[in-house]
């Protein structure tokens, strides 16, 4: 249902919190936008215009409140389905059933319905997946196949093998084939990013909304010869921890590890991108000149968009030589809100 002005502008007035997420509202008069429950003095009803995202406010040239940070997460996950992370990332082995979620007042549907919107599987496919991304990470370990799967709660080997099967394409016995990229999804103040990893490093850390994401994961498969798991692992928690630090103005370096398989070419332009300093900008044409090869201008351009692994190699750093922002794959809002943020915390 489309939200009136008035039940906007009244919302604005009570600061009322069950409409936050649902609009930001911007004040004309001193060109800023905020949360439904800033504290800030009310604008008069014609002083303010209203937008669903903060993407839509920054490009219409309004710019973040400093009293309400509408650019922060704002409660991220709702709460039961952080509880429900929580459990299951905690004890991958057990089995949440409809039942339990009852037990803990929590609709199954609703979880099934969220899961399904932000994941793409189902509730119960997200417990298999984490389940099967303990096997494997046991029978890695040295441990048999039986062991596995009697470990992470399977009855039968035949139900164990035929799951793994289908989610890793192989028998459990052929395991040492396959790499496992465990895959995790999280909020940020830009939105939501994935973010992959082996046990080696983070292969890919892109927003969910990104246009080539269906693309760069089958890529990091085919590269890796990998299957796709939710779950997480060291890295993925280290590197959660530093975008953190990241977006609170704390951090201007990752040391996190990585992994970027990609031609040499590639890899030449990505390690220029790690040599652009915290709040500076350079233009393509820059870039190919440092590179030592000034006409290379579109490959180095196009090698850029090919970054999986975004902020921690800061492909937004990179701009036209006019000082136009182009050529960013998260959208040229997060683009201009990142080198913003940089340039005020450098």
């Amino acid at each position: 249902m489309t939200l009136s002005a008035d039940t906007m502008y009244n919302a604005l007035l009570r600061k009322d919190s069950s409409f936050e997420g649902t609009f930001f509202a911007a004040i004309k008069t001193t060109g800023i936008f905020c949360r439904p429950t800033c504290t800030a003095r009310k604008p008069k009803r014609e002083n303010v215009e209203y937008f669903h995202s903060q993407k839509d406010a920054i490009l219409h040239g309004y710019r973040p409140c400093k009293v309400c940070s509408p650019m922060t997460i704002a409660g991220d996950y709702p709460a039961e389905i952080k509880k429900i992370i929580a459990r299951i990332t905690d004890n991958p082995l057990e089995k949440v059933k409809d039942g339990d979620l009852r037990s803990l007042q929590i609709e199954p549907n609703r979880i099934r319905r969220w899961f399904k919107k932000n994941h793409g599987i189902t509730f119960h496919a997200y417990q298999r997946m984490m389940r099967i991304n303990s096997a494997f990470k046991k029978l890695s370990e040295g441990e048999t196949v039986s062991s596995a799967a009697y470990d992470t709660g399977y009855e039968s080997l035949s139900g164990f093998s035929d799951a793994f099967r289908s989610l890793i394409g192989k028998k459990p016995s052929d395991h040492s084939a396959t790499t496992i990229i465990t895959i995790t999804r999280f909020p940020t103040p830009l939105g939501p990013m994935f973010a992959c990893a082996t046990e080696e490093g983070v292969c890919l850390l892109e927003y969910t909304d990104r246009r080539m994401l269906e693309f760069e994961l089958r890529d990091i498969r085919k590269r890796l010869n990998g299957t796709i798991l939710f779950g997480t692992n060291k890295h993925l928690e280290k590197i959660q921890k530093q975008l953190a630090e990241y977006f609170d103005g704390k951090r201007k370096e990752f040391d996190v590890p990585l992994v970027t398989p990609a031609t040499e070419f590639q890899q030449a332009v990505w390690n220029q991108l790690h040599k652009i300093p915290y709040g500076d900008t350079v233009s393509y044409k820059q870039q190919a000149e440092r590179m030592k090869n000034a006409k290379a201008v579109r490959a180095v351009a196009n090698a850029n968009g090919f970054n999986r692994i975004s902020i921690v190699i800061p492909c937004h750093r990179v701009i036209g030589s006019d000082g136009t922002l182009t050529g960013y794959g998260g959208g040229l809002w997060r683009k201009k809100w990142l080198l913003d943020f940089e340039k005020k915390n450098k």
